[in-house]
């Protein structure tokens, strides 16, 4: 969040209008964002806020559930969902503006080309670096999605070093500061008018030598381990929903702060129900004599069966809407509705009383009985002569 002023409109953050489509916003996002970026403007508090401010607007414009919710609710629709004051995946920790402008540069700095800052190594110190994110898929079932529910999942992944805990230098040893680049990590080359930096090719641009590395981890500060964690799934959730979990994703470098893990949801498919965004469809087949005289017939739900009264006369294929019995809304906004689409079945395998029964009520029945089918003739005279 950008200070504690009231924050200002998303698009005219990025300067776009609502129409704009993601390319535009992504061109607008990273013209603003190269612009105040904190590595082009060291120690301006005024670009690092509005570098922040563009990254949060950014990071909900570019969603389409997030952007959906945002133009029809305003600010106040993301607060209290994980973001607003900073949140990323729908509730699973704080949103990071330099993970944000990674990814809409395709996850490289693009400093690392034009002026050799080394994107996230540049910023932490002692040679120390992010670790990387993790993506897990991540299927429930379509009951788990509606009421939530918690998984633990089994990862193999890049933990820090139990020997040397993360320094990546041997017991009794220490790092020292890199004699060519003065700890830096970087050398600066003069090139006609430009001055251009990279990474020092001493240290590898992390500032610093190690002289006796740890032999389990060869002065990573990392080892490959199985870890068991528990993950809470909202209600909700639909297909492609993304979970951030902060910090759970591979250690940093040389003890540089972890990776997030972002769970990535898909939902089976159901026998039942089909959904339709926080709305379900359940066909559901009815005998001929009860849509003809009325009657109740039992629909499932997610919570269980109730009883549906079918008026008489009712046509294939009405659908009747049953309010609140569909999908919980993400973001906390009611439940979706069930709508149950009838389908008359056909009798099949008829008895010879049964047979003599339907002869004498089509031979007693009218128009009256029949109006769709006698509309339906009364045009195909009209529009053929015959």
């Amino acid at each position: 969040m950008v200070g504690m002023t009231e924050k200002r409109d998303y698009y005219e953050v990025l300067g776009v209008g609502k129409g704009a489509s993601q390319d535009d916003m992504k061109k607008a996002y990273r013209k603003l964002a190269m612009k105040y970026h904190p590595d082009k403007n060291p120690g301006d508090k005024s670009a690092e806020d509005k570098f922040k401010e563009v990254g949060e607007a950014y990071e909900v414009l570019s969603d389409p559930k997030k952007r959906q919710v945002y133009d029809q609710y305003g600010h106040a629709g993301l607060s209290g969902q994980g973001f607003g004051a900073g949140g990323g995946g729908f509730g699973f920790g704080g949103f990071d503006p330099f993970e944000i402008f990674e990814r809409a540069f395709g996850g490289e700095s693009i400093f690392d080309s034009l002026f050799g800052f080394g994107g996230r190594r540049s910023r932490t110190t002692g040679g120390a670096a992010r670790g990387s994110d993790l993506r897990y898929n991540l299927t429930v079932t379509l009951d788990e999605a509606a009421s939530g529910v918690k998984k633990k999942v089994a990862l193999t992944k890049r933990s820090t070093c139990s020997t040397c805990n993360g320094t990546g230098s041997a017991a009794g040893t220490k790092k020292v500061g890199c004699v060519k680049c003065g700890g830096s990590g970087q050398v600066r080359m003069a090139q006609g008018f430009f001055s251009i930096t990279r990474p020092c090719d001493q240290c590898g641009g992390t500032g610093v030598i190690i002289k006796d590395p740890c032999k389990k981890c060869s002065g990573s500060g990392t080892e490959n381990s199985r870890k068991t964690i528990s993950i809470t799934i909202p209600p909700g959730v639909d297909v492609g929903s993304q979970l951030k979990i902060t910090g759970e994703g591979e250690a940093g470098f040389r003890g540089g702060p972890p990776g997030n893990l972002y769970v990535v949801i898909d939902v089976e498919e159901h026998p039942i129900f089909d959904r339709h965004g926080d709305d379900l469809l359940a066909e559901v087949p009815v005998k001929f004599s009860t849509v003809a005289l009325g009657g109740s017939v039992e629909v499932p739900t997610l919570d269980g069966k109730v009883s549906l009264k079918i008026p008489p006369g009712t046509q294939s294929s009405k659908i009747f809407r049953l309010r609140g019995k569909g999908i919980p809304n993400l973001y906390g906004y009611g439940n979706g509705d069930l709508h149950v689409r009838i389908i008359v079945e056909t009798p099949q395998k008829l008895s010879r009383e049964e047979k003599d029964l339907l002869k004498k009520f089509d031979d007693i029945s009218g128009a009256k009985e029949h109006p769709l089918r006698e509309n339906f003739l009364a045009r195909m005279k009209k529009a053929f002569g015959r």
